[in-house]
């Protein structure tokens, strides 16, 4: 019988669902680090796709598991040991793992080689069932650019750890509040030092004099904390708290070291923080089903499919909590599409946690809203639009989209949410119509041009009248390619001014006194009459809207 505790059992993770597409031995012995997973011979190579890990007691005979990773428990290395390591073989798994606890491996390596199997080793000291959730966590990793965040699978925190440490520019751990590690980098150029090696094995910063004072300088401090440490088995260290808001999710820790951190070090890994704050809500997010059920909720209430009554219960709200809606869209859907997917999302809830414990948000096709509670003074919507702005800055910043943010009026109860989705959809529409709007707007600033829209959705010219000068004119254009329509657009646009308009339609000013005469014989418009003027600019203003939406 196995002298180790562990019985049989497979493990279970993100490797159980990979198929063609599987990690290869060579990236999970890279992505863990030699210190964890150290190989004796490989025989048919590292570019083996590494299957399911299985940990199974010694003496016990190997369960069917083509391509998997054998995890052998047991005591000393003995004719149990080649047995297994033969029937792995003859299974088709692409490697065994065992702790060598001493003794020559020289046998095991030969049936190894003679198997066709990879033979690899772990430390003595670290318990199976740590090693396996180390692969699980591991085999979910996509291999990123060593220099793109963007690259990285939400809550993959060992590609992240890696990433990170390129950024920064030593060795890399992520740990929760209280010392646990969660990942860490496995980059070959950066050293480790004695602590770190036993954090990594034990999962857990070890204790030492002093250990807790360091925690509670990075947890208070508002940026990153640089260790100067003269002990000799103890490298100096550069931290940072990852927060989202006021919350504490977790802390960054970089070895400064060999190689010794750069000038930029510290502005990395404040921008490391923030991206570890998402994976790390992610994490938990998934974790929380109360969160994904409100988010249906919000969605509902949103649509009008439920009232504010049924909403306030589950949505932890008052019925009548003020909240403003911000509604999320990316500037140009046809360049980056699909929006609603996961990082963005993740963003916006990260801010959501900073702002307030009812925050929430959810996509709903191509938008994503937030629902934020309010207080009752004249600065929410100014502190709304903040919100909204910080959030197109980081999405920007992370994945590359480009985003607009609609920022809705504020509602007195929760039964006005319907309204304020619309309404910032409205402003999301007006933002989209004008190249040279701001990323960022509630309704106020672009009250008149949102009301324009609403005139282009509800309002129509009688059909049976005739064609009047601005459709003989649009008309016209269409096909000859004239320029009278935009031409005489900015001339309204600009109250009759030909200096300016002729300035943005980049011609001489006479030369746009004349098309506007011209404009006015051919298709008799008589711009000296008020109504005649407004009538014009008013068809032509929408005409110009319909073709920006």
């Amino acid at each position: 019988m196995p002298s180790d505790p562990e019985r049989s059992f497979p493990a279970t993770g993100p490797l159980a669902l990979q198929n063609s597409g599987r990690i290869t031995l060579r990236r999970l012995r890279e992505t863990l680090g030699p210190l964890v997973l150290d190989s004796v011979c490989i025989p048919r190579g590292d570019e083996v796709p590494v299957g399911q890990p299985v940990v199974q007691g010694l003496y016990e005979p190997v369960p069917p598991q083509p391509g998997g990773l054998l995890l052998l428990a047991g005591g000393a290395v003995d004719d149990g040991t080649l047995e297994a390591i033969r029937q792995a073989g003859q299974a088709g798994y692409c490697a065994v793992v065992l702790k060598a606890r001493g003794a020559d491996l020289a046998a095991a390596a030969a049936g190894a080689q003679e198997a066709g199997v990879a033979l690899c080793t772990i430390p003595d000291d670290m318990p199976w069932r740590h090693f396996d959730a180390l692969v699980t966590a591991a085999t979910g990793a996509v291999e990123p650019s060593a220099d793109s965040y963007a690259s990285v699978g939400m809550g993959d925190l060992f590609a992240l750890a890696n990433v990170i440490a390129y950024q920064v520019g030593g060795a890399i751990t992520i740990e929760d509040p209280h010392g646990h590690v969660l990942a860490h980098s496995s980059l070959p150029h950066q050293e480790i030092d004695d602590i770190r090696r036993k954090a990594i094995l034990g999962r857990l910063t070890p204790h030492r004099p002093g250990n807790s004072d360091e925690y509670q300088r990075v947890i208070r401090a508002d940026g990153p904390v640089w260790f100067d440490i003269p002990e000799p088995d103890h490298t100096n260290r550069l931290a940072i708290a990852v927060r989202a808001g006021s919350q504490l999710l977790g802390l960054v820790w970089a070895l400064d070291g060999s190689p010794a951190l750069g000038e930029g070090a510290a502005a990395a890994i404040v921008e490391a923080a923030k991206v570890t704050a998402l994976h790390l809500l992610r994490a938990r997010t998934h974790r929380d089903p109360d969160r994904w059920r409100r988010a249906e909720v919000l969605a509902a209430l949103l649509d009008g499919g439920v009232g504010g009554h049924t909403a306030a219960a589950q949505l932890g709200l008052a019925t009548d909590a003020r909240t403003v809606v911000v509604a999320f869209a990316q500037a140009t859907p046809e360049d980056t599409p699909g929006l609603a997917g996961a990082r963005t999302v993740d963003l916006v809830n990260l801010y959501c946690e900073a702002w307030h414990p009812q925050a929430l948000c959810v996509a709903a096709g191509g938008t994503v809203y937030a629902l934020l509670p309010v207080r009752a003074d004249a600065g929410a919507l100014a502190r709304a639009v903040k919100f909204a702005e910080n959030v197109c800055d980081t999405v920007r910043r992370n994945t590359g989209l480009t985003l607009h943010g609609g920022v809705s009026m504020t509602g007195d109860v929760l039964d006005h949410v319907p309204a304020c989705r619309r309404t910032a959809d409205r402003v999301l529409r007006a933002l989209a119509a004008d190249a040279d709007s701001p990323r960022v707007a509630a309704l106020e600033e672009v009250r008149s041009r949102v009301t324009l829209l609403e005139l282009l959705e509800r309002g129509s010219p009688a059909t049976d009248l005739a064609p009047g000068p601005v459709q003989r004119i649009i008309a016209h254009d269409a096909r000859t390619a004239s320029t009278y329509t935009e031409s005489l657009l900015a001339y309204l646009d600009a109250f009759g001014e030909a200096v300016p308009a002729a300035a943005r339609l980049s011609v001489h000013e006479n030369t746009l006194r004349y098309r506007v005469r011209r404009i006015q014989k051919l298709f008799g418009l008589d711009l000296d009459d008020p109504d005649t003027r407004l009538a014009t600019w008013l068809q032509l203003r929408l005409h110009d809207l319909s073709t920006r939406t």
